[in-house]
């Protein structure tokens, strides 16, 4: 059984009365700012693994570092 046009305007009258023109907007902008703050932490966390990625894939010196310097101490 689906609802007629009549049953859905009811409904949909219904919540303008209980919740009010304005608060319904104020409630979609919530959820607008929400959805956006959810894409941009997305977003930060695919640049942040890409960035360990490019830092991890770097060939390091740091070895070829304390080889020399062990060598100095050493001798």
């Amino acid at each position: 059984m689906q609802p007629s046009i009549w049953q859905i305007l009811i409904v949909a009258a219904l919540v303008l009365i209980l919740f009010g023109r304005g608060r319904i907007s104020e409630m979609m902008g919530d959820v607008g700012k929400g959805i956006k703050s959810f894409k941009q932490g997305i977003t930060e966390e695919e640049e942040s693994a890409k960035a360990s990625a490019q830092i991890d894939n770097k060939p390091s010196d740091i070895s070829a570092d304390k080889t020399t310097t062990s060598d100095k101490t050493a001798g």
